[in-house]
C-alpha cells in the first residue's frame, strides 16, 4: 500500500467501529458470549441501528451525530436482554482454539486482501469515482453533513427524491463527522470498511449457519470472499452503486437469518431468530430496496422448499394447510413487492448483451461480464454444484439462493429486452446485468464452500488410511488454507480490479473531473465567498463544487428537478451580453458565480447534457469576469453588472 494511504487509517478504523460496536453491544446482551456465530451478525445489526437512528433523529428534534446511534443502541440492548431472558440461558460449549483462529484469522486475512484490492482500485485515498451516479452520492453526503440530517427523507433532496435509502449515507456521514476528513476520503474509507470488514464477516455468518460453525467452512468462506470481481469491486466500478454495495454486503447475513428462523427448535428461539431477521431486513432495505427484494426472493424459495419437504414427511392435513397458507402469503407479498419496486421504462432500458448459453456459463462459474475465471474457484463451484445435484436433499438449501441469482442473471444478460418474463422478474434492478451479476458471489460462495469441504473431508479420509503422523495432516490443512487465500489474486478479481481502477484515475481526460478541474475546485475556499451561489453544470462535474469545496451550487444533480428560471439559465447564460432576460433570471436566482468546465461531460458523448449547453465554453466579458482558471477548460467567472 502506498504511503499516501496512511491518512486513511484513522477514518477506516472509525468506519470499522461504526459497523462493529453498536452490533457488538447487542450481541453481548442477547447471546452467550461463548457463542461465536452471533458476533458475525454485528455489522448487520450496527447498520440497522445507524440507519434507523438517522431516520428517527429528525422526528425527535436531534441532529444527526453519534448521539442518536447511542440511544438506539441502548434501546436495542434492552430488547436483546429481554429476549435472552425469555429464551433462557444458552448451553454453549467453549469454542475450540481452531474455530476461534478460523474466525479471527480468516477475517483478518480476508480484510487485508480485500483492502489491498480496493486501495489499488481507488488509486489514492481521496480519488473519486469518475462515474455518473457519483455526482448525487458525493453531494448528498455534503448535504447531510450541512443539514445534520441523514434520514432517508433528507438524503434524496440532492436529486429531489422524497425517500432515498440511507444506510450507506448514514455510515459515511458518521465517519466524516467523527474524523473531520474530506467527503471523498470519508467515502473511500467507509467503502473500504464495507468491502474488507462487513462483506467477509457477513459471508462467514452464512457459512457458520449453513455448516454449523465448522472451522474449515469459516476459513474457506473468508478466502472466497476475496475471490470474485463481481462483488464488491464491480459495484464500486459501475454506476457507481454505493448504496447497493452496502446492501449486498449484508445479504449473506440476511440469508443466514432466514435459515436460523427455519431451523429454530422452539418458539422462543424462533422469536429471537425472527427479531434478528427483521433487524437485518431493516439494514438491507434501508441500504437499498432492490437488495431487500433479492433477500425476499432467496428467503421465499428457501422457506417454500423447507416447508414443502416437511409437509411431504408428515403428510397430515394440518401441515399442508399451514404450508399452503404460508406459500400463498409469501407469493402474494412477493407480487406486491415486485409491483411496488418496478422502475420506469426510461431507467430500465438495459438490454441483454450475450447469448443465453454464455450467460448460463458465466453464472455457473461466477465470472460475469466476460471477465476471466479463476481456476480454483471454478473447480470448487463445479464440485459444489455436483454435490448439490447428486447429494442429500438438504444440500439444496445451499444451492437454492444461487439458483435464483443465476436465473435472474441469465434472464437479464442472455434474454432479449422486451421479453415478458425478463421484464417481470428483473425490472426492479433496472434490467441491469451489473446489479444482478453482483448477486452471484453472494449466493455462490456457499456452493463453493460445500465443494471445498467435500474435498477436505475426502483428503482427510485418504490421509487417515495412510497412517501418517498427526503433524502431517495438520500441516497439510494449514498449507491448503493459506494457499486458498491466493484466490484473492486470481484472474477473475485482478482483471475486474484493473478495469475498475480506470474509473478512479484523475488525469487530463478523466470523465467527470479532470486534474485541472480538481485543482480549481480545491481553490474555491479562497476564490469564492461562503455565501455565494454558483451556477454549475452537473454533467461536467462542476456541481461537485458543493461536495468537494463546500460552496453551494444551483443544481446538485443531473436529474434534479429544475425551475423555469433554472432551465432558462442552463440554456442561455452564454447570451448574458446580448439578452437582458439572462440578467433578470440571474438576479431572481441570486447566482453570483459560474463554473465553466467546457463541454466534456461524464459520458464523453456529444449528445449528452445539451439541455445545459448554455453553461459551457463561456466567453469573458463585462458581465462574466474571470476570477480563476486552470488549464484551457477549467474556469471560474464572477457575474457582475446584473
Amino acid at each position: 500500500m502506498d504511503e499516501g494511504w496512511l491518512i486513511a487509517v484513522p477514518p477506516f478504523l472509525v468506519a470499522v467501529a461504526v459497523f462493529l460496536l453498536p452490533g457488538l453491544a447487542v450481541v453481548l446482551a442477547g447471546w452467550n458470549a461463548r457463542s461465536l456465530t452471533p458476533y458475525l451478525f454485528a455489522p448487520a445489526i450496527s447498520t440497522a441501528i445507524a440507519a434507523v437512528g438517522a431516520n428517527i433523529a429528525p422526528l425527535v428534534g436531534l441532529a444527526w451525530s453519534p448521539v442518536p446511534v447511542a440511544i438506539v443502541t441502548v434501546a436495542a440492548v434492552i430488547v436483546a436482554i429481554a429476549l435472552r431472558r425469555w429464551v433462557g440461558a444458552e448451553s454453549v460449549p467453549r469454542a475450540s482454539v481452531r474455530t476461534m483462529f478460523a474466525l479471527v484469522g480468516g477475517l483478518v486475512a480476508a480484510a487485508a486482501i480485500i483492502g489491498a484490492q480496493l486501495t489499488h482500485v481507488f488509486v489514492g485515498p481521496e480519488n473519486i469515482s469518475q462515474t455518473f451516479d457519483n455526482v448525487v452520492h458525493l453531494n448528498s453526503i455534503r448535504l447531510t453533513l450541512d443539514a445534520a440530517d441523514a434520514s432517508a427523507f433528507a438524503v434524496g433532496r440532492t436529486s429531489d427524491i422524497g425517500f432515498y435509502p440511507n444506510g450507506w449515507h448514514s455510515a459515511v456521514t458518521l465517519v466524516a463527522q467523527l474524523t473531520g476528513v474530506s467527503v471523498p476520503l470519508a467515502v473511500n474509507t467507509t467503502n473500504l470498511a464495507i468491502g474488507a470488514f462487513v462483506w467477509p464477516t457477513s459471508t462467514m455468518a452464512l457459512a457458520a449457519v449453513l455448516f454449523h460453525g465448522r472451522a474449515a467452512a469459516l476459513i474457506v468462506s473468508a478466502a472466497l470472499s476475496t475471490a470474485f470481481g463481481a462483488f464488491p469491486i464491480l459495484l464500486l466500478f459501475f454506476g457507481v452503486l454505493y448504496p447497493n454495495t452496502m446492501a449486498y454486503a449484508l445479504l449473506p447475513s440476511g440469508i443466514a437469518g432466514v435459515v436460523l428462523v427455519l431451523h429454530a427448535r422452539s418458539g422462543p428461539l424462533r422469536t429471537r431468530a425472527g427479531v434478528l431477521l427483521l433487524v437485518i431486513c431493516a439494514a438491507v432495505g434501508l441500504s437499498h430496496p432492490n437488495a431487500f427484494l433479492a433477500l425476499f426472493a432467496f428467503g421465499t424459495c428457501v422457506t417454500l422448499w423447507e416447508l414443502g419437504c416437511a409437509a411431504l414427511r408428515r403428510r397430515d392435513r394440518r401441515t399442508w394447510i399451514v404450508t399452503g397458507s404460508i406459500a400463498v402469503a409469501l407469493l402474494t407479498t412477493g407480487a406486491a413487492l415486485w409491483r411496488f419496486g418496478r422502475t420506469g421504462s426510461t431507467m430500465s432500458g438495459w438490454g441483454a448483451w450475450q447469448s443465453t448459453a454464455q450467460a448460463f456459463g458465466e453464472a455457473a462459474l461466477v465470472a460475469p461480464r466476460g471477465y476471466p475465471i479463476t481456476i480454483a474457484t471454478a473447480l470448487l463451484l463445479l464440485v459444489g454444484l455436483v454435490i448439490i445435484v447428486r447429494g442429500p436433499s438438504q444440500h439444496l438449501l445451499i444451492g437454492i439462493p444461487f439458483g435464483v441469482a443465476a436465473f435472474m442473471f441469465i434472464l437479464v444478460s442472455g434474454v432479449p429486452a422486451g421479453t415478458f418474463v425478463r421484464d417481470l422478474v428483473t425490472n426492479p434492478w433496472y434490467n441491469d446485468s451489473y446489479r444482478l451479476a453482483a448477486l452471484l458471489p453472494v449466493t455462490g460462495i456457499p456452493v463453493a464452500v460445500l465443494g471445498a469441504l467435500s474435498i477436505v473431508d475426502g483428503s482427510r479420509r485418504v490421509l487417515r488410511r495412510l497412517s501418517l503422523p498427526r503433524l502431517v495432516p495438520a500441516a497439510a490443512a494449514t498449507v491448503a488454507a493459506v494457499g486458498l487465500f491466493g484466490v484473492g489474486a486470481g484472474a477473475n478479481v485482478t482483471a475486474t480490479a484493473a478495469a475498475a481502477r480506470d474509473a478512479y484515475v484523475l488525469g487530463p481526460g478523466s470523465s467527470l473531473l479532470t486534474e485541472d478541474e480538481w485543482l480549481l475546485l480545491q481553490r474555491l475556499d479562497q476564490t469564492v465567498p461562503e455565501d455565494a451561489l454558483i451556477a454549475a453544470n452537473p454533467w461536467t462535474g462542476a456541481s461537485l463544487a458543493y461536495a468537494l469545496a463546500g460552496r453551494e451550487v444551483l443544481e446538485r444533480h443531473i436529474f434534479g428537478e429544475r425551475t423555469e428560471d433554472e432551465m432558462f439559465l442552463d440554456e442561455n447564460l452564454h447570451d448574458i451580453d446580448s439578452d437582458p432576460r439572462v440578467c433578470e433570471v440571474v438576479d431572481r436566482l441570486s447566482v453570483t458565480y459560474v463554473l465553466d468546465f467546457g463541454s466534456q461531460n461524464v459520458f464523453n458523448r456529444a449528445d449528452s447534457g445539451l439541455e445545459r449547453a448554455g453553461l459551457n465554453d463561456l466567453t469573458e466579458s463585462a458581465y462574466l469576469v474571470l476570477v480563476d482558471s486552470e488549464g484551457p477548460d477549467a474556469r471560474l467567472f464572477r457575474i457582475e453588472g446584473c
